[in-house]
């Protein structure tokens, strides 16, 4: 319990750091590309470990009775990133931005799951 803490701890304070100085309290902040590419490899898997938990939570809290495909991404994101790293998504995820220099703005969950899982849900069937 102390670990998870500690890592939402770290995650939220990474999403503060990113937050543009005029954010109002109540905007959920969406973690673009232009954040990504300047941010430290430390602080990008803060974020991922963060999805990864929220995943876990979510998996948890629906137990024997998940949600099915169309009430709940989780399952689909499960099974679309199976066999991959925080490391293999991190490292994805510089290459996509690297290779892809003129569309930061797209948000990284976004490119998570367009590049990452849905590809992994053709293979994972």
């Amino acid at each position: 319990m102390k670990r998870y803490l500690h890592a939402l701890m770290l995650v939220a304070t990474m999403t503060l750091a990113l937050l543009p100085c005029g954010a109002r309290a109540a905007e959920a902040p969406i973690i673009t590309g232009e954040h990504w590419t300047k941010t430290s490899e430390e602080m990008k898997k803060a974020y991922l470990l963060g999805i990864a938990n929220l995943l876990q939570i979510e998996a948890a809290y629906q137990g024997t009775t998940s949600a099915s495909d169309e009430q709940s991404v989780v399952s689909r994101m499960v099974r679309g990133l199976k066999g991959h790293t925080l490391d293999t998504v991190r490292e994805g995820l510089n290459n996509w931005y690297g290779a892809n220099s003129d569309r930061l703005q797209r948000p990284v969950i976004e490119t998570i799951w367009f590049e990452m899982v849905v590809p992994g849900l053709q293979k994972n069937k």
